[in-house]
């Protein structure tokens, strides 16, 4: 049971942020989600939250909001999130991104928050051989990489002067769908793969963009760390536990320590839909070759095993999720 009382959800409207609302609205803690529905859905927010339509880039609210409601934990979840628009559009990115996390952390000044948990990114470690531990130095290649970058550390400058504990999430590549059936991915801006292949899953024609086939890995495609989106939500609501019972901060990669190339995802909806044609596109700007998790850390603090840790069930439930929605 997670012992605190108000929690603030920045996005809890969008894909990830509904599925850690579903989970913390059985607790006996209260929740408020602020989203401005730019990529968040009505369709997502849950009854038994409060919900605020609003912005990150509004400091006024933001303390209107905490002070009110008598916020004691955060979890910050509001973000731009596509790699390669990012570039295209810095300035967005860095207001969203940087400075709407900046305008979290000081509307936090004099209130009871205590506990903030902030959605960060893998891609903050640059190219990489291997897995990757939480002690790499970080090396941001694009610009979307950059804003979580920066966003991390504002989070951690600001923790001893206004007295909260931070828990950082660093995602890898997170997919599939609540197995309540009410909540998955909408949005298809933001150009994940998995989501891309569960909406190819059920056209007469199908068809699957791979961006790059000449990275300096075992068959030229990119290779990331799948994780669902129902263990993500689990490690969110541990770390926040974690950090509120033991005051201590904590930074935790947020994947399972296995890499898929984009090749080998394509392979699995080549056998559910064997009439896919694959299109090879140029590289797109800011995506890195080659990652996935060591997750040594976070299965040792957070005593964590995971439950949705196979490929194949990930994708069936996103597919799974294209036919309801």
């Amino acid at each position: 049971m997670i012992k605190t009382n108000n929690i603030l959800i920045t996005g809890g409207a969008g894909y990830i942020g509904s599925h850690i609302v579903e989970q913390l609205v059985k607790t006996k803690s209260n929740i408020i989600i602020l989203d401005n529905l730019i990529t968040g859905y009505k369709k997502l927010i849950n009854k038994k939250a409060k919900f605020i339509n609003g912005d990150v880039k509004d400091r006024t609210k933001l303390t209107k909001i905490i002070n009110d409601y008598k916020i004691d934990s955060i979890i910050h979840l509001a973000a731009s999130l596509n790699v390669n628009e990012a570039e295209k559009n810095k300035k967005d990115y860095y207001e969203n991104n940087v400075k709407g996390t900046l305008n979290l952390v000081h509307a936090c000044k004099k209130s009871n928050v205590r506990n903030i948990i902030f959605s960060s990114s893998c891609s903050i470690y640059g190219n990489c051989e291997g897995s990757v531990s939480e002690i790499k130095k970080p090396n941001p290649q694009g610009y979307y990489a950059y804003t979580k970058y920066k966003g991390e550390e504002i989070i951690k400058k600001f923790a001893k002067k206004y007295n909260y504990q931070f828990g950082i999430l660093r995602y890898f590549n997170v997919a599939g769908a609540s197995s309540s059936g009410k909540i998955g991915e909408i949005n298809t801006s933001h150009g994940h793969l998995i989501k891309n292949i569960a909406i190819q899953a059920f056209k007469k024609k199908p068809s699957i963009s791979i961006y790059g086939n000449d990275y300096k890995t075992k068959d030229g495609t990119c290779i990331r760390d799948y994780m669902h989106v129902s263990d993500l939500t689990d490690i969110h609501i541990k770390t926040l536990k974690f950090i509120n019972t033991k005051s201590k901060s904590l930074t935790l990669n947020c994947g399972y320590g296995k890499g898929y190339s984009v090749l080998d995802i394509v392979k699995i909806l080549k056998k559910i839909n064997n009439k896919l044609i694959i299109n090879y596109q140029p590289k797109r700007n800011g995506d890195i070759a080659k990652i996935y998790a060591n997750t040594k850390k976070f299965q040792k603090i957070l005593k964590w095993k995971p439950k949705y840790n196979n490929i194949n069930k990930i994708i069936k439930s996103a597919i799974k999720w294209e036919e309801y929605c």
